[in-house]
C-alpha cells in the first residue's frame, strides 16, 4: 500500500500535490505583534477598546492577511492602529499549540508618521519606559517588554 501511495504522490508533481497538501493539513491565523522602541527606548503602547477591561492595555497586533509577510503585518497594523511608520526588525518570539493560531512577535523602529490613533479599535495611545509600564498590560506583552529592555 505505500509503494502505491508513493507511486502515485510521484505522477502528481507540482500544483496538484500543493493543493492536496492544504487540504489535509491544519490551517492557521496568524497574530502578529510589535514591540515598537523609539529612539529614547520607550516602548509603544495601546488600550484596546475590543480586549477585556482589566487587561486593555498592549502592544501593536493583528492578524496577518492572505499573502502578507509577518514583518509586513507589523508595519500595517502599526499604522492602521496609529498612523506611525515603523522598521521591523529581528523576530522575538513564536509560538504555536493553539488550536487555530500561531503567534509571532517582532521588534520594531519608529521610523516617523505623526500619532493618530484608529478609534475604532484603539481606545488610548502611550510612549512608556519599558521600566514603567501600566497596570492592564497583557502579562505576555511585558515579558516581551522585559526581554528587550535587557542590555
Amino acid at each position: 500500500m505505500n509503494s502505491l501511495v508513493v507511486r502515485l504522490w510521484r505522477l502528481i508533481r507540482g500544483p496538484l500535490q500543493w493543493r492536496l497538501l492544504w487540504l489535509w493539513h491544519a490551517k492557521f491565523m496568524i497574530g502578529v505583534t510589535g514591540v515598537v522602541r523609539d529612539e529614547e527606548g520607550r516602548v509603544l503602547l495601546l488600550r484596546h477598546r475590543m480586549w477585556p477591561p482589566e487587561r486593555q492595555w498592549g502592544c501593536p497586533t493583528g492578524y496577518a492577511e492572505k499573502g502578507e509577510t509577518w514583518e509586513d503585518t507589523v508595519v500595517r497594523e502599526v499604522r492602521e492602529e496609529t498612523g506611525l511608520h515603523v522598521k521591523v526588525g529581528r523576530l522575538l518570539h513564536l509560538k504555536s499549540g493553539y488550536k487555530l493560531r500561531v503567534e509571532a512577535t517582532y521588534e520594531a523602529l519608529l521610523a516617523g508618521g505623526t500619532l493618530k490613533i484608529d478609534p475604532v479599535e484603539i481606545l488610548e495611545a502611550k510612549w512608556c519606559s519599558p521600566y514603567d509600564l501600566p497596570d492592564g498590560l497583557q502579562e505576555s506583552h511585558r515579558l516581551l517588554i522585559q526581554q528587550i529592555a535587557r542590555p
